[in-house]
């Protein structure tokens, strides 16, 4: 009798158990089974112009997003492989099924959502940036610069937030603004650094990269706009098993200390977390 009753209490403690292992599995950060490009990889779109975020030095990728890839990789026991392209091209690409998600610090607009789905990770703002001594006499993101040459990256925010303001100095009667598009971000600040330009827009903690590299060339004017700006992973409309898959690996990394420490890592503010 008693050990019939410790094979039933065995039998039990099993059968209590066993509905919590498969919650913990059904849990844990995995890659959806199918639908991807290469099995067993998570192939993302990156534009590696866009530091601290992804850039390339000495020949390879890096940056927080880079290294936040690699933190979520592991967690969904998958291997991250960046295609690297103009900024302009991630977007097709994802659509064209090239790519299974963006990881490029896009900023999450309504046009953007209108195209793709996002999985949000932080938020951060920008800034005015012009050359240093400030010839052009611009005081932030005003109407100082009506009438000013803007050099933005094509297909970036800083573009949509550039037309916004010409269309703004016009309905104040004002001269617009001339908006030159570049390649990448580093095109637009030469163009600023040789005088082509008047300003640029650049995001926080990219203009306290740029300020650190070369403090003598730039200066930051006025104060931060849009600074609840949410940036995020983009994947195809309705790919909600992807979308899972990244906001449970998201979850594991934040809770094991990792995000926190690639933002200290990448001088990001900590109130750029939206995890808090």
């Amino acid at each position: 009798m008693y050990v019939k009753g410790i094979y039933m209490f065995r039998k039990l403690a099993i059968a209590a158990l066993l509905p919590l292992g498969l919650i913990q599995a059904a849990t844990a950060a995995e890659l959806p089974g199918k639908g991807l490009v290469e099995k067993g990889a998570l192939t993302y779109g990156t534009a590696a112009t866009f530091a601290p975020f992804e850039f390339q030095k000495d020949g390879k990728l890096t940056g927080f997003d880079i290294d936040f890839i690699q933190a979520l990789g592991e967690k969904l026991h998958a291997t991250p492989k960046p295609l690297n392209m103009e900024f302009k091209g991630l977007i097709p690409a994802l659509l064209g099924g090239r790519t299974d998600i963006i990881n490029s610090a896009m900023y999450i607009n309504p046009q953007r959502s209108e195209q793709v789905d996002f999985v949000p990770y932080m938020k951060i703002g920008n800034v005015v940036i012009v050359q240093k001594g400030n010839p052009a006499k611009i005081t932030g993101r005003d109407d100082s610069l009506c009438g000013k040459n803007i050099a933005v990256t094509l297909g970036g925010i800083e573009e949509s937030q550039a037309r916004a303001d010409v269309e703004r100095c016009k309905a104040k009667g004002l001269k617009p603004l001339t908006v030159s598009t570049l390649p990448t971000a580093q095109d637009s600040a030469l163009n600023l650094r040789q005088g082509r330009a008047d300003a640029i827009f650049e995001s926080s903690p990219g203009a306290a990269k740029l300020l650190q590299e070369v403090p003598d060339t730039f200066q930051t004017v006025g104060e931060e706009f849009e600074a609840n700006t949410q940036i995020g992973f983009a994947t195809r409309k309705g790919e909600t098993a992807l979308q899972d898959s990244l906001k449970a690996a998201i979850k594991e990394v934040v809770a094991d200390g990792t995000y926190d420490k690639l933002l200290a890592k990448w001088n990001l503010p900590a109130s750029g977390s939206i995890f808090k």
